[in-house]
């Protein structure tokens, strides 16, 4: 049997994940690893969906890590997500369980999985003075000049877009250790949901947040942590933010708030097209079917043990 196994439930927004990590884990008794880079803030509840309520199944709870373990403002990063990862990893292992990661956020999902090598970057203030002057065309033009815009999100902000150039210009002047980390052998699990549902699924439940308190839950969030750290995570709390500080009217914020989730979870599956062309195989599932066809279907991929992959990718 191969070592450090790792069952990986990857896909969209919407699309269905933590029921079918949760189904899973309850079959297998074991625990869930969440991959999602703000389910980690407190506070931050119902704009990153963390839907806490999924992990309970007729009165039996399913055990979850880094969920809700920084505060809100915290500039939590992909270094640090590494780190509690295999910390957490190790801890369920040692029970002699088969971990499961279930999350959308494809970097935080191959960091782990493809032994990236990380560096932990501190904060540059002298190269952050020098980058405020700028507008967010010339940071996103500067960032460029230091390779393949990978991740879109990163320029989303002035802030994200600082903060990449700083991680870039340090990686740029310090040479990378060769990662100590164990490597993995995964098994990734895709739940496919078409993009009609999707989109559906995306519109209904954004109003649905919106009428049970996302916006009050930003409002609270804007008396301890600062508007522009707010507006740092994106989406939910970048344009709920922006309409609380009188810069949208409701319905402009609502618009464009669904047309970026939409542009979101295009950009997931981007991500996981991009992970297949590089030797990752995913078995997709449809989200259609029922739970126990969906568990039926990983079980069968579990026992056969190829389907583990442990390769690392350039």
């Amino acid at each position: 049997m191969k070592k450090n196994k790792l069952v990986a439930i990857v896909g969209p927004t919407a699309s269905g994940k933590t029921k079918v990590a949760v189904d899973l884990a309850l079959k297998l008794e074991t625990e869930i690893i969440s991959g999602d880079s703000r389910q980690v803030y407190k506070g931050m509840d119902l704009g990153t969906g963390k839907d806490i309520d999924e992990y309970s199944v007729n009165g039996i709870k399913v055990p979850y890590h880094l969920i809700d373990i920084v505060p809100a403002g915290y500039k939590y990063n992909i270094h640090e997500f590494q780190e509690d990862f295999f910390s957490v990893y190790q801890t369920i292992l040692k029970k002699n369980k088969l971990p499961i990661l279930c999350g959308g956020s494809g970097l935080y999902v191959q960091s782990v999985t493809q032994n990236y090598s990380l560096l932990s970057v501190p904060p540059n203030k002298e190269l952050q003075k020098e980058l405020e002057e700028k507008d967010l065309k010339e940071l996103t033009n500067l960032l460029r000049k230091f390779g393949n815009l990978h991740n879109k999100s990163d320029v989303e902000t002035r802030r994200r877009a600082i903060r990449a150039i700083e991680i870039a210009d340090y990686y740029l002047k310090h040479e990378q250790e060769k990662s100590t980390l164990p490597k993995l052998s995964t098994l990734f699990v895709g739940i496919d949901i078409s993009r009609e549902l999707r989109r559906e699924k995306i519109s209904r439940r954004l109003t649905e947040r919106l009428n049970n308190g996302m916006l009050e839950e930003v409002e609270l969030l804007l008396e301890t942590v600062n508007a522009d750290d707010l507006i740092y995570y994106g989406l939910e709390y970048k344009y709920l933010t922006l309409y609380l500080l009188g810069k949208l009217s409701y319905t402009e914020m609502k618009n464009q708030l669904e047309i970026a989730i939409h542009q979101f979870a295009k950009r997931q599956m981007t991500w996981y097209r991009g992970m297949e062309r590089k030797g990752i195989k995913i078995h997709w599932i449809d989200s259609q079917l029922t739970s126990d066809k969906k568990n039926n279907i990983i079980l069968k991929l579990i026992s056969d043990e190829k389907n583990f992959i442990g390769h690392s990718l350039s």
